[in-house]
């Protein structure tokens, strides 16, 4: 339990950052109002969350690590629909708004780099773990008390 706990200390502010860098892309690029801003963040939140399925199920390269064609299917199947759910009558029941071609070209890009910082910081916490002793997991705070005299 403690290695999900630490992983996703790790993981969890890489997520936040791209959140942010969301947020500032649909506010300064695009200008978005509610509806819009509210319809990028989805899209993106949806397919960073399905997409980095294949990146933490595994602890080796996930272009190496081939998984089951069934969670292929379903993940794309998911952000598919999270991407066509805007230009749908169910979309704008839920207040969402057709994005500009540009938004899918910048979510392609942030994607991208999304997966790619991912990897790299599962990678450094695998190295950190096995360079660790056990007694002290990342994320444990450790206070080292001078020998008694």
């Amino acid at each position: 339990m403690n290695f999900i706990r630490n992983f996703m200390l790790i993981i969890g502010p890489v997520s936040s950052i791209f959140d942010f860098l969301t947020f500032y892309i649909m506010l300064t690029v695009f200008h978005a109002g509610e509806r819009l801003f509210h319809t990028g963040w989805f899209i993106e939140s949806m397919a960073t969350q399905v997409l980095v399925i294949f990146i933490i199920r595994t602890r080796r390269n996930p272009f190496r690590s081939y998984p089951n064609p069934w969670l292929i299917a379903c993940s794309l199947a998911v952000v598919a629909v999270a991407v066509l759910l805007p230009f749908t009558s169910a979309g704008a029941h839920l207040g969402f708004v057709a994005p500009p071609a540009f938004f899918f070209l910048i979510l392609a890009a942030m994607l991208l780099f999304y997966l790619l910082a991912v990897e790299g910081m599962k990678q450094w916490r695998m190295v950190w773990s096995c360079l660790l002793p056990r007694e002290y997991p990342i994320g444990q705070v450790v206070i080292f008390h001078p020998p008694p005299q």
